[in-house]
């Protein structure tokens, strides 16, 4: 049962299963859990089967329906029917939080952190974060969708520009930014998800130490790394 909308005071744990976007040619999955109390989320997030020596921008959504995309909102883009971050806004709302590994978390600085966000074709994430009213609204209401990006379309290993420019960052390809797992947040029975504000990403650690390749393929990332070293 949800929580009510204008009582920010209640606690509660939220869980997600994350299930590929249709269209996006991911045959991956994970879950996330969160447990929040007050404005402080501790978030729990492992995935698998995504591409691998990639980084994946991760997020909550809020403010919409509390929905994933369904494929009849897909677009054509570079010729291709697929489904970027803006096609699905409709369905899972705004960037609530960044549910990045270090630092910011903000929706306008850390959306496309790349540098800050986990990498490989399997994670596991555990971080404390403090969420604005609204992303704590939106938890409580279960209207909050936790959305993982960046697939590879044409399963060539790598982002590149087979469905074009990034809706986000014309600077990126859209392989890098479109959602690829999507899960809405739903009340869970309650229990104590332990954690400290530090972040961490686990199960992948050859996809760290490749790092720097691919943020130079990905064709506009080492353009995002100074930006947010500016904006920090």
């Amino acid at each position: 049962m949800a929580f009510a909308g204008d009582d920010t005071s209640r606690d509660g744990s939220l869980h997600a299963t994350l299930s590929p976007i249709p269209t996006s040619k991911v045959t991956g999955s994970g879950t996330a859990m969160v447990h929040l109390k007050g404005n402080q989320a501790t978030v729990t997030i492992k995935t698998r089967g995504l591409l691998a020596n990639a980084p994946h921008a991760q997020h909550f959504h809020i403010g919409a329906k509390g929905q994933c995309p369904p494929a009849s909102a897909a677009t054509k883009h570079n010729g291709q029917l697929s489904l970027n971050t803006t096609d699905g806004l409709p369905f899972y709302g705004k960037i609530g939080a960044s549910l990045t590994t270090t630092g910011d978390t903000g929706a306008d600085h850390s959306a496309l952190a790349v540098d800050r966000f986990p990498m490989g074709a399997s994670y596991t994430y555990h971080r404390t974060i403090t969420v604005d009213d609204e992303t704590a609204k939106s938890l409580r209401n279960e209207n909050a969708v936790v959305v993982v990006h960046g697939i590879d379309f044409n399963g060539n290993g790598k982002y590149d520009n087979v469905l074009g420019p990034s809706d986000l960052d014309p600077k990126l390809p859209s392989e890098a930014t479109n959602p690829a797992l999507c899960g809405p947040l739903k009340m869970a029975p309650a229990g104590a998800v332990s954690g400290g504000l530090g972040g961490t990403q686990s199960g992948d650690t050859t996809a760290l130490a490749a790092a720097g390749g691919l943020l130079l393929a990905a064709g506009g990332a080492v353009y995002l790394r100074r930006r947010t070293g500016r904006q920090s």
